[in-house]
């Protein structure tokens, strides 16, 4: 459609902030560089299921070609506790955050929910540092350990984070029943569909990460943004011109 179609059959439009779907873009070669993946566990205890899932997704995802790390909460302050940013807790989490290409978020269930610890760690992370998203356009993975039988509501509250903080929270997600008998005494996750599970949330994980990491700015590239942009550009253009 062209500029004149568009401001005659649109008029709330502004034609030219307004782009048809590139599909060069789209299309553009993906670069094989490895994806880097921030992976984070939502319990300090000793032995933290959550903890141990996020361990046997990291090795999973080292296979697969990624780059991992493992964020320890331990430390972290709780946020509005008197606490600004500069805690070397605070710093370290969200240097992370920007590092990363796609996230792992891994969380107990308890009292039918994420945990407060899982909370606070994304709670910490903003929304936007001196205009960079920190995790816009990132990919997400979900997963969830229950100590009895299997629920999903600390996977379904993840997702509504994960949307609010303007990621790419993948299809598939884990969540691993009596999380206690799933892993031996060397801490390592055993044989089972609960297993195989999460190996297929880590494989389609790589798949949207390789896809989105490096057209991250053209996905979430938005017609509203550009317009508000265009429109403060107009007004210092007719503020120089008085």
């Amino acid at each position: 459609m062209s500029k004149s179609d568009t401001e005659s059959t649109m008029p709330n439009i502004v034609p030219e902030c307004f782009s048809n779907t590139d599909m060069g873009e789209i299309a553009a070669p993906i670069e094989e560089q490895a994806p880097k993946i921030l992976l984070l566990y939502g319990s300090l205890r000793k032995r933290s299921f959550s903890r141990l899932a996020v361990e046997e997704a990291a090795r999973i995802l080292n296979a697969l070609g990624a780059e991992t790390r493992i964020f320890n909460p331990s430390g972290l302050p709780l946020p509005d506790d008197d606490v600004d940013a500069e805690h070397p807790k605070v710093q370290e989490l969200r240097n992370l955050a920007m590092w990363c290409d796609g996230m792992v978020w891994s969380s107990p269930e308890r009292h039918g929910a994420m945990t407060g610890i899982m909370k606070t760690q994304i709670d910490w992370i903003p929304l936007a540092v001196q205009a960079v998203r920190p995790t816009q356009g990132k990919t997400l993975a979900v997963m969830q350990v229950c100590g009895g039988s299997q629920s999903f509501n600390a996977v379904n509250q993840m997702r509504i984070l994960g949307r609010w903080m303007r990621m790419v929270t993948i299809p598939n997600q884990s969540s691993v029943a009596k999380a206690w008998q799933e892993f031996d005494d060397n801490d390592r996750m055993k044989p089972s569909s609960y297993y195989d599970r999460i190996v297929d949330v880590m494989e389609e994980l790589m798949k949207f990460t390789y896809l989105l990491k490096d057209k991250r700015d053209y996905f979430t590239d938005r017609y509203s943004e550009r317009k508000e942009t265009n429109e403060e550009f107009r007004k210092r253009i007719d503020q120089r011109s008085i």
